[in-house]
């Protein structure tokens, strides 16, 4: 059965990514930025379909931001067909209503369609035009899907690289939705046996200091308590600063009421 547009799909092996085609793009730097986003999101293959300036561009690598492999290995072709050719499925980018009978979907959709076929062995390919004037309803009829972004109506026009950059993100999250490995690190929660000594602890000094008022709410209120605390999930060492906190402080207490004392004396002395 196959699964929903919004559908994650699992693989066992990495896909391979769409093929971005910038159709007539006119800046070396939107040709930069829409690289160092596909490097951003793990795309890796560029094509040129007849560059305003030619190619290269000195100006693309100065905007990459080191996303070098990207513009490394662009290469440039006549025409849309020709930058197609090999590949099965791809969708064409556009803002535009087209006199053209295909499906439009959302980067979403778009994505999850592009990950379907890559899983059945398509060469998949996502369809960009020029930063003035997008592109012709020629090429897009040489397309399977038109993909549109639910920009306002009142200002439609977008950036070429921030279209890139949509779709990429939309691609990524088909492959991985999860945090990246930086935010994955996080220790593990305390165990049931740490809290409950973090519990009992707080609790003892809380009685110990007159906290727990009147006496027929002490349950409710030690109950409040470790529910709170619960929220937090302490990881042990968290549970061991903490605990070191409350020992900290009742040997403070313990050292002012040592002070008050021996003034006490000091002043009742003859």
């Amino acid at each position: 059965m196959v699964p929903p547009p919004e559908q994650t799909i699992p693989a066992s092996a990495a896909p391979v990514p769409p093929v971005v085609i910038l159709d007539q793009p006119q800046l070396a730097e939107n040709i930069g930025a829409a690289a160092r986003v596909m490097a951003n999101f793990g795309l890796t293959e560029l094509r040129l379909v007849n560059p305003r300036d030619g190619w290269p561009q000195d100006r693309a690598w100065a905007s990459a931001s080191g996303a070098d492999w990207v513009l490394d290995d662009a290469r440039v072709y006549p025409t849309v067909a020709a930058a197609m050719a090999d590949l099965t499925l791809v969708h064409a980018t556009t803002a535009r209503p087209r006199e053209t009978q295909l499906p439009v979907l959302n980067p979403r959709q778009s994505s999850a369609a592009l990950r379907q076929a890559e899983g059945e062995g398509q060469r998949i390919g996502l369809l960009f035009g020029a930063e003035r004037a997008g592109l012709e309803t020629a090429d897009i009829a040489l397309c399977h899907a038109i993909v549109t972004l639910p920009v306002d109506m009142r200002h439609r026009s977008l950036n070429l690289a921030q279209a890139v950059a949509i779709n990429a993100y939309e691609w990524r999250m088909t492959v991985d939705d999860g945090p990246t490995p930086i935010f994955r690190d996080n220790p593990p929660p305390a165990t049931g046996e740490a809290m409950l000594g973090l519990f009992e602890q707080l609790e003892t000094e809380l009685e110990a200091a007159g906290f727990f008022h009147p006496p027929e709410k002490t349950p409710a209120m030690v109950r409040n308590l470790r529910v709170a605390l619960g929220r937090a999930r302490f990881s042990e060492q968290e549970v061991k600063t903490f605990r070191g906190v409350i020992t900290a402080l009742v040997r403070g207490r313990g050292r002012t009421l040592a002070r008050l004392a021996a003034r006490v004396q000091d002043r009742d002395k003859p």
